[in-house]
Formats: structure tokens, C-alpha cells, sequence
């Protein structure tokens, strides 16, 4: 089978393309024919190293990023118990690090708990872009633990887990003030946001002009770090999705009695009930399913290309 990882790490170009044998199915997992990998940051950090740590010890190269597959069930082990069958239509978030490896590969094997069906009436390549990204929104609003009817401000509101964080805000009755550049704004609205603001420095008094008494909670998918807190009422809390000093955080600083709450979706990876909500809620339509271009799995170095360079609004997804 066809995969995409790396032997050495590197720019985009360290990528490459080889052929490994077909992975064999054990007992409770499935084995998906992957036709649709998402492209996030993770799988750029996963690139340069930074999980070797986690990688080394466990897997041996090439190490393979992708953390959302979509695809056919393809065989399932015995013993196993799921309500899926072969040839359902299907998506998961993958953990590079387990035993399964990334999701650039042409088969994956997942632990049952993994894989939910695909939202109905969807495309591999649009499935694709919901694992992981809509489970870290979820993970985020879940450790916040809000009240219907609470303010919540949103960073990244136009990238994808920001997008996903208004939608669900949104479905579990909050309000929410999110940021945007001008060229965005309409984008966040339409995703829910009750009031939006523009993003950059200083954003914390422009959350304030809405919410005079502070935000109950700050979900930061931009990485802003402190230069966030001001907008938290005493007491009330951020969810961070990357621990302090990783890549691309910015300090927290002086927090005063504002709580952290650290976002680690790979706790999520066996909440098939939280996956599958999210599926009823994209057929729904609560949930934007957004594919800013595709491209074939050869050319995973130019879609990394393109997520580094920023900007992009949707998910960049692999075909294989």
C-alpha cells in the first residue's frame, strides 16, 4: 500500500511517497481503505520532528502524519464489537503515535472505539475534515464546563477548530463573540457567532466592549495566549489547545485567578459517542464541513506547503 511520511525530518519536501506492506487486523480493530487525509498543523510538527520523542520509541519510519481519515470499512478483526460493516462509509481521528501510525496511508488500523460512521450525504474528502479539529472543539467546551446562556469568546474563529468551537458553542445554547479580519467576518457569522470583533492586538478590550464584565471562558485556537486573559471575568477560564511553550504558543503571563484548561485531544480518541454526535450534527447542518482544495496524496508536500504559508479558510485534504 501506498503511504506518505518521512525518514528524515525536514521541510515539506522530506515527504515522500513508499510502498509498505498492507497492515493485518487484530482483535477489536478495523482496518479502513482510506480514500481522504486532512492536512493540519499537527502533521507539520510531526514533519520537523518535534513528536519524535513520542515516535522513536514506538514506531519505526518512515513516520506517517495524518490525524483525520475518512474512507470503507475494509476488513474487521475478530472478537471485535461494533455495529459497522464492511464496506460502510466511515471516518476517525488517527494518533500518529499509536500503533495505527498517521492517516497518510492508503489502509490504517484503528481500534473500533475509533471509527463512527460518515456524515450521510457527504464526500471522503468532506468526512475527512471533521475528526480531529471538530473533537478538539468538543474537548475544549466540554473542560470549560459552561452554563446555557454564558458569553464565550473565540480566537481563530475563521480557521477550524475556531469554527467548529462557534458551532458548538452555539448548539450547547452559549453566546458567542469571536474575532475575524475584516475579509472573515462574514465567514464567522455565518458559523453563529453572535458578535464578532476584529482579531490582532488589542483584542482583549474589543471582547470587553461586548461583554463589559468579561467573557465566563476564552476558547484560543490563534495561539494568542495572554494577550487574552483581560477579557476572562475573575474566575473564569481558558482553554488552551497546545501546553505552554510548545510551537507557536505565545506566553500566559500574569493570570491572576483565571483557571487554564489544557485541550488534549488524544483523550478523545476513544469517544466514539462525541464522534458520532458530531456526525448527526453536520447532517444536521450545525456543523460546516469546509474544503479549501484537495490533493492527490504525491503532492502532500505542496499541500504542506500551503498550510505554513497561513490563510487558508477550510482544510486542505489528501487523496489516496
Amino acid at each position: 500500500m501506498k503511504v506518505v511520511g518521512v525518514f528524515q525530518y525536514g521541510g515539506p519536501d522530506a515527504l515522500e511517497a513508499v510502498d509498505v506492506p498492507v497492515p493485518e487486523v487484530g482483535p477489536g480493530h478495523i482496518r479502513l481503505r482510506v480514500h481522504a487525509a486532512a492536512v493540519n498543523p499537527s502533521d507539520v510538527l510531526l514533519r520537523k520532528g518535534f513528536t519524535d520523542p513520542y515516535l522513536s520509541d514506538q514506531l519505526t519510519p518512515p513516520y506517517r502524519p495524518g490525524m483525520d481519515a475518512a474512507g470503507i470499512v475494509d476488513e474487521i478483526g475478530p472478537d471485535t464489537i461494533t455495529d459497522l460493516k464492511v464496506g460502510d462509509r466511515v471516518m476517525a481521528m488517527v494518533i500518529p503515535i499509536d500503533p495505527s501510525g498517521g492517516a497518510y496511508a492508503e489502509y490504517v488500523v484503528l481500534d473500533a472505539r475509533q471509527v463512527v460512521k460518515a456524515p450521510a450525504g457527504t464526500t471522503h474528502v468532506e468526512a475527512s475534515t471533521l475528526p480531529m479539529n471538530g473533537l478538539t472543539a468538543r474537548h475544549a467546551i466540554d473542560v470549560l464546563g459552561l452554563t446555557e446562556g454564558d458569553w464565550i469568546a473565540v480566537t481563530g474563529a475563521a480557521g477550524a477548530v475556531g469554527g467548529y468551537a462557534i458551532q458548538l458553542a452555539k448548539a450547547d445554547g452559549l453566546r458567542v463573540v469571536a474575532d475575524a479580519a475584516p475579509a472573515d467576518e462574514e465567514l464567522v457569522r455565518s458559523l453563529g457567532a453572535d458578535e464578532v470583533v476584529a482579531r490582532g492586538e488589542g483584542v482583549a478590550e474589543r471582547f470587553l466592549q461586548v461583554v463589559p464584565g468579561g467573557v465566563e471562558a476564552v476558547v484560543d485556537a490563534a495561539l494568542m495566549g495572554g494577550e487574552v486573559v483581560g477579557a476572562i471575568r475573575p474566575g473564569g477560564q481558558l482553554a488552551v489547545v497546545r501546553g505552554d511553550g510548545e510551537p507557536g504558543t505565545s506566553s500566559l503571563g500574569e493570570l491572576g485567578n483565571v483557571k487554564v484548561k489544557n485541550v488534549f485531544v488524544p483523550e478523545y480518541r476513544f469517544a466514539t459517542d462525541k464522534l458520532d454526535a458530531l456526525r448527526v450534527l453536520a447532517e444536521e447542518g450545525r456543523l460546516s464541513l469546509r474544503v479549501a482544495q484537495e490533493y492527490p496524496a504525491d503532492q502532500a508536500a505542496e499541500a504542506h506547503r500551503r498550510i505554513e504559508a497561513g490563510g487558508v479558510r477550510g482544510r486542505l485534504v489528501l487523496r489516496f
